[in-house]
């Protein structure tokens, strides 16, 4: 008989399949039904119109239905699936030139004793991109940019994933002036989203401190004790990598060349930094900044044009498989509004918010949004759904329509921390080879944290 430890997990893919399959049988339990929506022109969006929800015909998603969703969900995921590709060549392509592999062990060398202090600089400067303009695709580079260099200091996979994803995570938890998500809501409610700010830093604030106090503790133990690692079953294997090793560890020389590579390097993620920011970029114009410093970094490496074609080819190859899954992930999504049972889930939580006293609405609101989170992953698609309907409601709580626009954030961000719906949580653990179970069997006492943060929070703030 296999001990427990022997058994082995399914893979993402197959994972994800089966919630797909979950989802669908659910359109056959679930009713069918739907809002009637109107135009806002503010968001530029149709939205749902509060008291307007009546049964729709039902619409069961069959077996057809499940095999198409994973392949409709690639289609709609083509834009973001090219740019991961694009960033592995990039990556395979800087890594070939040896510039990444000297520069760790330069910077290993000087950070001896001291590489704890990674953690929360990164962290901070995560959850400043997450507060501020909801860092979320965006950070998937940093994944392997961070993973190996993390890695080399001691820790693990995982700890490089949670950096980025927690830390960001936090930062969309507690957002402040994020436009996809506070200023969508506080738009969809009817109130300016510079309203409830001193609630949202207090929750930023202290979900942050908790965030790295869990990181870090996991980071000490997984260096004093390897085995303490959720993937220490890929210790004696090069799986924990993302990157082949291209250059001879032996010659670690760090040359002028190699510091070019590394600031356009690093150059180049500071342009995608500002180009998301304040340049109205997506996609497509960041796939175009990586293939550019792709070419410029192998003229500067002096790679030739074979050795080039190979390495991009290699790195997008290595990063097929995250592609996949993203795609894979939206087909959820996908079944669900095919089945027209989101309308339906929507439904329930306005009827469970009806005549609840202040404190019990918040911390309802909170759950039903944890609940509707797991459904729309996407922040914005959240917000337009449901404030429309459920900010109202806290005019007859008595509640301030502020606190339901950080309930739904604060609900939304813990959530995207392990969601298999998020396209970027599936993409960094299968960049970091993390399974998901793993995954969230690690990060389930920090749930419940932060939780209890917001919800202790929202309910000072309600009385």
């Amino acid at each position: 008989m296999k001990a427990i430890t022997e058994i082995k997990l399914p893979s993402a893919y197959t994972i994800l399949f089966l919630i797909i399959a979950f989802m669908a049988a659910m359109t056959w339990i679930v009713p069918a039904g739907q809002y009637a929506t109107e135009m806002n022109e503010t968001l530029g969006r149709e939205v749902a119109i509060a008291g307007t929800y009546a049964a729709a015909p039902a619409n069961p998603q069959g077996l057809i239905d499940i095999l198409t969703a994973p392949i409709t969900g690639i289609q709609k995921t083509i834009d973001l699936g090219l740019f991961i590709l694009v960033i592995g060549g990039f990556l395979m392509v800087i890594s070939a030139t040896g510039a990444i592999d000297n520069g760790i062990a330069r910077a290993m060398v000087r950070m001896k004793g001291k590489e704890h202090l990674m953690i929360p600089a990164l962290m901070l400067c995560f959850a400043a991109g997450g507060t501020i303009y909801g860092m979320a695709e965006e950070t998937i580079p940093f994944y392997m940019l961070l993973i190996p260099v993390i890695i080399a200091a001691g820790y693990d996979s995982a700890t490089g994933v949670a950096i980025v994803l927690i830390g960001s995570g936090v930062g969309v938890l507690g957002s402040t002036i994020n436009p996809f998500a506070t200023v969508i809501a506080s738009d969809a409610s009817g109130i300016p989203f510079t309203q409830g700010m001193g609630l949202r830093l207090i929750i930023l604030g202290l979900s942050f401190l908790a965030g790295c106090f869990y990181v870090m503790r996991y980071a000490r133990q997984v260096r004093e004790n390897p085995a303490m690692s959720i993937v220490a079953d890929m210790k004696e294997s090069n799986e924990q990598h993302f990157l082949k090793k291209t250059g001879s560890q032996e010659n670690s020389e760090f040359t002028g060349r190699h510091k070019l590579i590394l600031t356009v390097f690093a150059l180049t993620f500071a342009v995608m930094i500002w180009g998301v920011a304040a340049g109205g970029w997506w996609m497509t114009e960041m796939s175009i900044l990586f293939l550019a410093s792709a070419i410029a970094i192998a003229v500067i490496g002096q790679l030739s044009e074979e050795v080039f074609a190979d390495k991009f080819v290699e790195g997008c190859r290595d990063l097929l498989g995250v592609v996949l899954v993203l795609g894979i992930a939206r087909g959820i999504g996908l079944v669900m509004d095919e089945g027209m049972i989101s309308g339906t889930i929507l439904n329930w939580g306005e009827a469970a918010l009806a005549e609840t006293s202040s404190i019990i609405f918040v911390n309802l609101m909170y759950l039903i949004h944890t609940v509707l989170s797991i459904f729309i992953p996407s922040t914005s698609g959240l917000a337009v759904f449901s404030m429309p309907i459920i900010s109202p409601l806290a005019d007859f709580a008595g509640v301030g329509r502020d606190l339901a626009v950080t309930a739904y954030q604060s609900a939304s961000g813990l959530v995207n921390l392990v969601t298999p719906t998020s396209g970027v949580v599936i993409a960094a653990l299968a960049i970091g080879r993390v399974s998901i179970v793993k995954w969230f069997k690690f990060m389930a006492p920090l749930l419940l944290a932060l939780a209890l943060i917001s919800m202790v929070c929202l309910s000072i703030a309600a009385i």
